[in-house]
């Protein structure tokens, strides 16, 4: 059976969600464990964060973008 999409004006559009600001922190040696299970795992939840943004020092953030472009898959 075919989906049916459904149009609906700007006027029904719900508003944003406000996001709450961060009160915890948590090394990341602690979060990576949790958040790797969470994946293998293929926990529905984690995708409720996925556009949740994160704070990470500049040079974590600084060896992040070199690595990442280290280990581009060749084409």
């Amino acid at each position: 059976m075919a989906a049916h999409l459904r149009v609906y004006n700007e006027s029904h559009r719900a508003e944003p969600c406000e996001r709450p600001e961060p009160t915890v922190r948590v090394s990341l040696g602690d979060l990576l464990p949790l958040l790797n299970m969470a994946k293998k795992n293929n926990n529905l939840w984690l995708q409720d964060f996925l556009d949740d943004e994160v704070s990470i020092t500049s040079d974590l953030y600084e060896i992040l973008r070199a690595f990442s472009y280290y280990h581009r898959p060749s084409a």
